[in-house]
């Protein structure tokens, strides 16, 4: 923790990245520490940098910024597990760059590596190194990285929340912010994501062994005017039916192949994910399958692995 901070005092421009795709953590722990940095070094130009994706900028929205040519500057890297998932190709280019992540540490990239994966969420840890090195927090750092914590606990039902997981998001629901407004957000959705949930249940298949899947055609995507980063809002419905024990949902992607959207109550999925080019944690993980023939390769492992 007292290098990444020395790292960071090191350098006047900062970049602050996250993974494509963004989850509630991955913006509330890049734009979280963008305010945290902010609030103790209003020097520094620190700047997060990626997307803007339209269903979550009530969180926050990036940096539009083009740096100086033969700019020295620090990238830090938020939830990221693997390069290739790093969006914003600039820290290519950094003099350094801190890997931040609560994911297992398959592709150890970066100069400095935090990498804690029983920890509930990259913003959990970055809450937490704030308030070991009594940093300043403020109430937008607060907001956000207690808006991480929430997403992926699924407020705080999943295995990795912890004791101190609770006692981190304590300290920062005591900052000024309206945590009422902000869970009314993160849990409402239009009606057409509505629509979709009736659609998994009356679509989805159910094994014998618990397992379970659904197809998101683009057809049907198209249909509803749904976008590839609305779909994962769906990502839990499944496991609401008691028999469900392990889940996937595959999606289709305009390029013909499929995102592999995976769940688990117990029985890890982690492996199957890296079989077949993805990773995550053992019990929320993501996948990509290039054909019809893959993903029923996919649904088979996830039965046999319930089975097992």
């Amino acid at each position: 923790m007292q290098n990444i901070l020395e790292t960071i005092q090191a350098y006047d421009h900062i970049l602050i990245h996250r993974h494509k795709n963004p989850d509630p953590d991955a913006l509330g722990s890049q734009a979280g520490l963008r305010a945290l940095l902010k609030a103790n070094f209003p020097d520094k130009a620190i700047y997060a940098v990626g997307y803007d994706e339209p269903t979550l900028t009530y969180l926050t929205e990036m940096d539009q910024v083009e740096l100086p040519a033969g700019t020295s500057y620090l990238s830090i890297v938020c939830d990221t597990a693997n390069v290739p998932r790093i969006d914003d190709e600039r820290f290519e280019r950094a003099d350094k760059v801190i890997k931040i992540d609560h994911h297992p540490n398959n592709d150890p990239y970066g100069d400095i590596q935090w990498v804690e994966d029983w920890r509930s969420s990259a913003s959990e840890m970055i809450a937490d190194w704030a308030l070991s090195l009594g940093l300043e927090l403020n109430a937008e750092s607060a907001r956000l990285l207690y808006a991480g914590i929430i997403g992926d606990t699924g407020r705080f039902l999943f295995p990795a929340t912890s004791p101190k997981t609770f006692e981190i998001a304590g300290k920062l629901a005591a900052y000024d912010f309206d945590r009422a407004e902000l869970g009314r957000e993160m849990t409402s959705f239009d009606m057409k994501i509505a629509r979709l949930q009736g659609y998994v249940y009356e679509n989805m298949e159910v094994a014998e062994s618990g397992a379970a899947r659904v197809l998101l055609t683009q057809e049907l995507m198209k249909k509803m005017s749904l976008s590839d980063a609305e779909t994962s809002r769906i990502v839990g419905t499944p496991g609401n039916i008691r028999d469900v024990k392990s889940w996937a949902i595959f999606v289709e992607q305009a390029d013909g192949h499929y995102r592999v959207r995976m769940r688990s109550k117990f029985q890890p999925i982690e492996p199957i994910a890296r079989r077949h080019d993805g990773g995550g944690h053992e019990l929320a993980s993501g996948a990509n399958s290039y054909s019809l023939e893959e993903n029923e390769q996919i649904w088979q492992e996830l039965q046999d692995n319930l089975k097992g």
